[in-house]
């Protein structure tokens, strides 16, 4: 909604919340709001959810409604109204189990080919909503794109124990070599599926930041990842050190974005090599339009810094 209008699009904010970039305040779980949102538009964009967060705060229920209900009515709405594409913005939390390996086993390598297990409600309610988006655009034609992005928010970590250990910017640098990805690549994503998305027809695509990792190195990050990123960026460890910060001492999965890449002609610029180099010059490591969209938190009613199950 802050960039499509620069570049030339129309565009129809639906949102539960007012905003500037609200054009209607509405929910997606609300058919004829819909309906009427999606009457003479060429592309849907849905990236509305029900997120990790609201797990503790929300019923299964709720996310059934908003998730599964809410993406088959934009969705069916979309066939009724001749869309020619719909992107749907999708989680690599959709993984679920299969991002665990188990003790001893090296770290996964986690491309689109990766069956999906179920960890909580929200990994399972957005892996329905992906099927529903294959099986509408493979019954009705519908060219549509997943993509399933990493964290790219700025809200502080999940994990209590590594909002413990690490500083907040150094916890979030560490993961763009695995698990996260800006949110400005993240919006040039979208752009690119939405340009290409009649071409491809069906897909779904990882929108991670470019990892340096390779399947050789699974075993040795799961063990000793400071070594294996030292041999990779041989100054990480000079230039962390002057901000005092740590690397993580292992990791358990690597997200592969080999595919979107590829198919998409994607250029992320956010990784980590991006963000030692700007650390050197003691400047922001993430794009501007991270900071300028800033912390919105989740939902009024979660609890503690996040709600997690």
């Amino acid at each position: 909604m802050r960039v499509l209008p620069e570049r030339g699009h129309e565009v129809i904010g639906l949102d539960v919340l007012d905003s500037p970039y609200t054009t209607v305040v509405g929910s997606i779980t609300d058919r004829g709001c819909v309906r009427d949102c999606i009457a003479g538009v060429d592309a849907v964009m849905h990236s509305a959810t029900l997120h990790k967060p609201h797990v503790g705060s929300h019923t299964r229920a709720d996310f059934v409604a908003t998730n599964i209900a809410g993406t088959l009515n934009l969705l069916e709405e979309a066939v009724a109204a001749g869309v020619s594409r719909f992107i749907f913005t999708s989680t690599t939390s959709a993984f679920g189990r299969a991002l665990e390996p188990e003790p001893g086993e090296p770290a996964a390598w986690i491309t689109e080919d990766v069956a999906s297990i179920p960890r909580n409600i929200y990994g399972a309610t957005k892996t329905a909503a992906e099927d529903l988006c294959e099986l509408i655009s493979r019954d009705y034609g519908l060219a549509c794109v997943i993509l399933r992005t990493s964290r790219f928010f700025p809200e502080p970590d999940d994990r209590h124990e590594v909002r413990q250990a690490y500083d907040d910017l150094n916890s979030k640098v560490n993961e763009l070599l695995y698990r996260r990805v800006d949110v400005e690549d993240v919006v040039s994503a979208h752009e690119l599926a939405l340009a290409r998305a009649p071409l491809i027809g069906f897909a779904r695509y990882i929108i991670s930041a470019t990892s340096p990792f390779r399947p050789a190195d699974l075993a040795h990050i799961r063990n000793d990842l400071p070594s294996v990123v030292q041999r990779y960026f041989p100054d990480y460890p000079a230039i962390y050190a002057t901000h005092g910060w740590r690397m993580f001492g292992s990791i358990d999965r690597v997200y592969v974005n080999e595919r979107a890449r590829r198919d998409l002609g994607w250029s992320p610029r956010y990784d980590f090599r991006h963000a030692v180099d700007r650390l050197a010059e003691h400047a922001d490591p993430f794009s501007p339009l991270t900071r300028t969209i800033g912390l919105k938190g989740y939902h009024e009613v979660s609890t503690g810094v996040y709600t997690v199950r």
